[in-house]
C-alpha cells in the first residue's frame, strides 16, 4: 500500500482505538463454542514491504470446518494477512514477517519447512480466475501429476471428485478434453476451486473469489462455499458485506494493516464492539 493511498484512507477515516490494542488483537470472549478446534493461527504477526509495514501485530484463530470473512477497506491488508497463511508472500522481493504463523500449532515459518507441502495443505484461489492454457481435466490433473499424488489410474477418479466438489462437474463432464479457457468466467472460477481441491487440502484461501462475477455465477461460488465448510476450512477476503454475512460464521474487520475487531459475524453486523467496525459495516466510509 502506498504512502499516499495511506493518507487518504487516514483522512477520511476514524481513529483506530489505541488505548488497549491488545485487546483488538483476539478474539472477544465466547467467540468459539467450547471445544472448538483452532486449524491456524498468528501470533503478533508483522509484515513489512522494504520498510513500509503492511500488518502490525495481527493475532486471530481461524477454527476448523467453518467460513471466516476478512473485511475491511481497499488496502488494509486483508490480502496480504491472507497471503501470510500460506506463504505466498515469499515471492515477493523485499519482504519480511516477525511473529508466528501456526498450522494446527507448527510455525510455517519456522526453520526446516516443506513450502510447497505447506501450500498442499493450504490452497488458495485467487481474485482473477487464473485457468492453464489446457483442457478441463489437465488443469484439475496439474497438481497431481506434479506432486505424484495418485497413480494414473486413479486420476480420472480424483478429477471427477474434485470437479463434483466445486459444483461443475455436471457442465463439463462431457467435455474434458476442451480448453478451460472456453469455459465462462463464473465457470473458469469453480475450475479453479476445483484445481485446489484435486490435491485434498485442509485450509482453502479465497481472495475475493467472486468479485469479477455476474450476480449468478456470484451466487453459486457463495453456495460453493457454504458447501465446501463441511469438509474445509474456508478462510474468504471479501468487499462485500453482504456476502461476508451470507457465507461466514466468523468476520475480522481489519483497518490500516491492524485488526479492529474479530467475533461471530452475527455480531459483528449486528452489535459490533468498536465504533469504527459499526461505521464501516453502515458505509460512513470504505
Amino acid at each position: 500500500m502506498s504512502e499516499n493511498t495511506t493518507m487518504e484512507i487516514e483522512s477520511r477515516t476514524p481513529a483506530i482505538p489505541t488505548a488497549n490494542p491488545a485487546a483488538a488483537a483476539t478474539p472477544a470472549p465466547n467467540v468459539f463454542p467450547a471445544g472448538t478446534k483452532i486449524r491456524m493461527e498468528t501470533r503478533g504477526l508483522n509484515f513489512f514491504y522494504g520498510a513500509n509495514q503492511a500488518l502490525h501485530e495481527v493475532s486471530l484463530q481461524v477454527p476448523e470446518k467453518s467460513v471466516t470473512a476478512f473485511i475491511g477497506p481497499s488496502g488494509c491488508g486483508k490480502s496480504t494477512y491472507l497471503r501470510c497463511l500460506n506463504r505466498m508472500n515469499d515471492i515477493i522481493p523485499d519482504t519480511r514477517v516477525e511473529g508466528e504463523v501456526l498450522l494446527d500449532g507448527q510455525d510455517v515459518y519456522g526453520s526446516g519447512t516443506d513450502v510447497v507441502a505447506l501450500r498442499r495443505r493450504v490452497g488458495m484461489v485467487f481474485q482473477k480466475s487464473n485457468p492453464f492454457p489446457k483442457s478441463i481435466f489437465e488443469n484439475v490433473a496439474y497438481g497431481l501429476k506434479i506432486n505424484s499424488l495418485c497413480r494414473r489410474s486413479e486420476m480420472h477418479e480424483r478429477v471427477e471428485k474434485a470437479l463434483r466438489g466445486s459444483a461443475i462437474w455436471d457442465e463439463v463432464k462431457d467435455r474434458l478434453n476442451s480448453s478451460a479457457l472456453g469455459l465462462s468466467g463464473g465457470q473458469q472460477q469453480r475450475l479453479c476451486i476445483a484445481r485446489a481441491l484435486a490435491i485434498e487440502p485442509e485450509v482453502v484461501l479465497m481472495d475475493e473469489p467472486a468479485s469479477a462475477l455476474d450476480p449468478i455465477a456470484t451466487q453459486k461460488i457463495e453456495e460453493l462455499i457454504y458447501d465446501l465448510k463441511r469438509q474445509y476450512t474456508i478462510v474468504i477476503v471479501t468487499h462485500n458485506m453482504q456476502q461476508a454475512a451470507r457465507v461466514s460464521e466468523y468476520t475480522a474487520f481489519f483497518m490500516l494493516g491492524r485488526l479492529v475487531e474479530h467475533d461471530r459475524t452475527e455480531k459483528i453486523f449486528t452489535n459490533p464492539g468498536q465504533k469504527i467496525t459499526e461505521d464501516y459495516i453502515t458505509g460512513r466510509f470504505g
